[in-house]
């Protein structure tokens, strides 16, 4: 921002000034102008409101509060201030707050379509997706040509299990904004989710446009390698978002060498010593100068290059390994007896993590079970009645020799889930009523791996009916009657 010493003195310049920039999407100067606009002139209603805009629009959510609270004070009536104040409590994470304000802002003006939506926004956030889908639906009727309305409609369909309607909400958010990254990808969601893996891998490329991931894609030096005959060329492969993603996207590289081409994999350093055990494997770590290569690709672009199916899906068997002589010293190590590995939550920074990780003391029931001796698989972490292997759990290719020398490994979706299901491990994953698209809907075995049989919430967040199934199946299998 600029030194507001440099701005001009007069209060109505700075506001012109102040919206031109709003306008321009020009957020920073905008902000600066209606600032100082707004200590010259403080009951100036106008400026106030657009100087929110600017702070929402910038994503400094805890001053746009700050300044809605303020006018709110002198004028309690304005719907578009109670918009404001919801939308920024909603962005802080407060979705409760943030529908009662937004609750506020509907009665006043039920035209505001834009407050609908956030309303419905903050009912998804509470995991009331009737009311949400309502809420959205509203917005669309005031406001048929809302794209973001569309777009978001079609995440909530596909949280609620209906994918055509979804996929039906998608494109019409494209056709009223071919470039909308969002609808793109909430297509990409509901097809993948629906088994139609080509037309969700093609949407899936919008990943890299999208603020959360894009970041992360750089373009490297060389040609994008297009799924052509790679015989007699190195093809550097590029790793992506989570160690999961990685470990179920690492099948792939089997199928450039099948083809006569020679695939390097790039990724993160906990991962490099699983890889480099595998057979016919090169792997380096992404920290390291790259080797030469003729192409690269992003590693998740590869099931859309080798023009993947349901039905086409390689080495659904297992296709890594742990190294002998670490399960060895683990078979060592561990008691004899039914042995069974637990996870619990994933990385916190997951952008889903607080539905798909589960609290600890859900657990319970399964830890309660006699005779079977409970390995835990979360790194830094104290399972009660589970055996804390934080110690020697180094790196990836520990954890693989571990999960080898165990019975059943039952998890909450993340990596270890992948890691255990590309060993070939039986693996009971423990899934979100809305769950990731690679689990597909309304079965409880994978394409992806054959070993993993999934146990699904009937409804958002019931954990314990999850948790009373695994039950009931380890009873079966390994308590005596």
């Amino acid at each position: 921002m600029n030194d507001a010493a440099t701005l001009p003195g007069d209060p109505a310049e700075l506001y012109i000034s102040g919206l031109l920039h709003l306008r321009a999407g020009n957020f920073g100067p905008a902000i600066d102008a209606l600032t100082v606009a707004a200590d010259l002139r403080p009951s100036h209603a106008g400026t106030r409101r657009n100087l929110i805009r600017a702070l929402l629009a910038a994503g400094h959510s805890q001053a746009a509060l700050h300044h809605a609270d303020t006018a709110l004070a002198a004028d309690p009536d304005t719907a578009e201030l109670h918009y404001a104040r919801g939308s920024a409590l909603n962005a802080l994470g407060s979705p409760e707050q943030a529908a009662t304000a937004l609750r506020r802002a509907v009665a006043l003006n039920p035209g505001h379509a834009a407050a609908w939506l956030n309303l419905g926004n903050a009912c998804a956030d509470l995991d009331d997706l009737d009311r949400a889908v309502q809420y959205c639906r509203t917005a669309i009727a005031v406001d048929p040509r809302m794209v973001e309305a569309h777009a978001s409609l079609g995440y909530l369909l596909t949280a609620q299990g209906n994918l055509q309607g979804a996929i039906g909400a998608c494109e019409a958010a494209i056709r009223l904004q071919p470039g909308l990254v969002q609808a793109h990808w909430n297509l990409a969601a509901a097809a993948l989710l629906s088994g139609d893996l080509p037309r969700g891998f093609a949407g899936y490329e919008w990943r890299k446009r999208h603020d959360r991931f894009r970041h992360d894609f750089i373009n490297l030096p060389g040609p994008v390698w297009d799924g052509r005959d790679p015989a007699g060329r190195t093809i550097l492969v590029k790793s992506e978002q989570g160690y999961g993603d990685t470990i179920q996207f690492s099948r792939f590289l089997a199928s450039i060498t099948a083809a006569g081409g020679r695939p390097v994999l790039a990724c993160e350093d906990p991962l490099v010593p699983l890889f480099a055990a595998q057979p016919g494997m090169e792997v380096v770590s992404k920290a390291s100068p790259l080797p030469p290569y003729d192409a690269w690709i992003d590693q998740m672009s590869l099931p859309l290059a080798l023009d993947t199916t349901l039905d086409s899906i390689p080495a659904a068997a297992g296709y890594l390994r742990a190294d002998p002589i670490r399960q060895q010293a683990w078979r060592d190590r561990l008691p004899a007896g039914h042995r069974i590995g637990l996870a619990r939550s994933g990385n916190r920074r997951h952008a889903n993590d607080r539905r798909r990780s589960m609290p600890a003391e859900v657990l319970a029931p399964i830890l309660a079970l006699p005779g079977i001796h409970f390995v835990s698989l979360q790194h830094s972490e104290l399972l009660a009645g589970a055996q804390d292997m934080t110690p020697w759990l180094t790196d990836f290719a520990e954890t693989a020799a571990l999960i080898a020398c165990l019975d059943v490994v039952i998890t909450v979706d993340t990596a270890v889930a992948h890691l255990a299901g590309a060993l070939g491990v039986p693996s009971w994953i423990m899934l979100p009523h809305a769950p990731d698209w690679r689990w597909l809907c309304e079965r409880d075995d994978s394409p992806w791996y054959r070993s993993v049989r999934l146990f699904r919430q009937d409804e958002p967040g019931d954990w314990p009916g999850v948790v009373a199934r695994v039950v009931d199946a380890l009873s079966a299998r390994f308590v005596a009657p």
